[in-house]
């Protein structure tokens, strides 16, 4: 018999350099007529839409 060859390595997407590959970035929350930042929230990250993988490399 023959050597079995060994398959390719499938490479791991790059994460996303805005979310840095959570899928989520801070948001902050604005209260009052002042609209004074009081905290901040999780929240979608538009760059990546959520994935946490770069949206720029093909």
């Amino acid at each position: 018999m023959t050597a079995r060859k060994a398959a390719p390595r499938k490479h791991r997407p790059a994460d996303c350099p805005v979310c840095k590959g959570t899928g989520e970035i801070p948001v902050p929350v604005r209260l009052g007529r002042a609209r004074r930042v009081v905290g901040t929230q999780n929240g979608f990250c538009l760059n990546c839409l959520g994935s946490g993988l770069n949206p720029d490399t093909d």
